[in-house]
């Protein structure tokens, strides 16, 4: 045991020396290398970052969401749909809801203007009180008791003044979000008393979500029943269409890396094979040249890797991954700020060293066998 362990530290030690022989080339390579992990890393830490918070955001919302369908289209749900789901068994809640979108010409921007529901007590709000997420406070330089201005398309005028500002830890589904009073609604999208945009049901069991959603459609068969499962796989998918876009985007990065892995399979250079040559014919095995070979390319690799992936972590949970971001994030203008939570997923490690080391070392592998393979003689000549 303890010759083998000595065997294998002097193989490392002679691979560390000849990396130490060509320390411009191997530093490019190094460089190279770790900045396609880190442009690769980076995309695939933020998308995950980002699936994570949706994820979080929204495990707070309803298990089910009902609105009504007219031709295959969202329409206005009345108070008498409401009151057909009083009583609904499974149901713990059930509260309709008003919310819309506003473009504003002021701030260049869609804004999401919504009525806190009856349970939401931490953001009840008087006639004429507003609360707005940081996006829209940061396009309107709002702060809290400043004045704020808004136009339907109709020409209805509304003035608020801005009670609080919610908090960027929400950012991802709040930073569009203008929250005003029922009345205040009404008034300025002018609706009636009676219509809902859609209507939150809360279930005491969330296994029973199916179940209650099949006993709700026969009290409203002109509804359409949304679960909270059934958005988190549309952000999930949304997110990852995100992810993969900016990947096709950055494929000049991945083909560059392509042809790097291919020139090194492609064949050694004159002065490696010699050196290989040499090593044979001083009485090396073959799987020693191999050994060494492997462990050259696994050093490389591996502090490529380790640079990379300490890049990439840092751009996105210190920087937000500004390179980026829009693409990401995908809003048009109000795009949310938020502290990301830092992790490390092994599941995510494990997929970008499949992406980047393990086609460098296949490429190392080939030639190498077959030089070391070969008659030192011709080898060398």
């Amino acid at each position: 045991m303890r010759a083998t362990f000595e065997r294998r530290r002097h193989l490392l030690d002679f691979a560390v020396r000849s990396l130490a022989r060509r320390p411009t080339k191997n530093l490019g390579l190094v460089a190279v290398y770790a900045l396609v992990v880190f442009v690769v890393g980076s995309v695939m830490l933020y998308g995950a970052a980002i699936r994570r918070e949706a994820a979080a955001m929204l495990a707070s919302g309803p298990e089910l969401t009902a609105q009504a369908m007219t031709m295959g289209r969202h329409e206005m749900s009345r108070s008498a749909d409401v009151a057909a789901l009083k009583g609904l068994r499974g149901a713990r809640r059930i509260e309709p809801r008003l919310w819309g979108y506003l473009w504003d010409s002021a701030g260049a921007a869609n804004y999401t203007v919504m009525v806190p529901t009856a349970s939401d007590t931490a953001h009840a709000l008087a006639k004429g009180e507003a609360i707005v997420g940081e996006g829209v406070a940061r396009a309107r330089k709002l702060a809290p008791g400043k004045m704020l201005f808004l136009v339907s398309p109709s020409g209805k005028f509304l003035k608020t003044r801005v009670k609080a500002i919610l908090s960027a830890e929400s950012a991802l589904v709040s930073s569009d979000l203008v929250l005003v009073e029922e009345g205040d609604f009404r008034a300025f999208f002018e609706l009636p008393a009676d219509a809902w945009t859609d209507i939150a049901i809360t279930v005491t069991n969330p296994r029973e979500v199916t179940t209650v959603a099949e006993k709700a459609g026969l009290k409203l068969p002109g509804h359409r029943f949304v679960s909270r499962a059934d958005m988190s796989r549309s952000a999930e998918a949304l997110f990852s269409w995100r992810e993969g876009l900016t990947l096709a985007l950055l494929a000049g990065a991945l083909l560059a890396f392509a042809i790097l892995a291919f020139d090194k399979a492609s064949g050694l250079s004159a002065e490696e094979k010699r050196e290989i040559g040499i090593l044979k014919a001083i009485g090396w095995e073959s799987r020693d040249v191999i050994a060494v070979k492997l462990a050259e390319g696994g050093l490389i690799s591996g502090l490529a890797f380790l640079l990379g992936v300490i890049g990439a972590w840092t751009h996105v949970f210190f920087f937000s991954a500004g390179l980026f971001e829009p693409v990401l994030k995908g809003w048009a203008t109000l795009y949310p700020r938020f502290p990301l939570a830092p992790t490390l997923d092994a599941l995510e490690m494990a997929t970008l060293a499949m992406l980047t080391v393990l086609p460098y070392m296949a490429a190392i592998l080939v030639p190498v066998w077959r030089t070391a393979s070969a008659d030192p003689d011709a080898v060398m000549r």
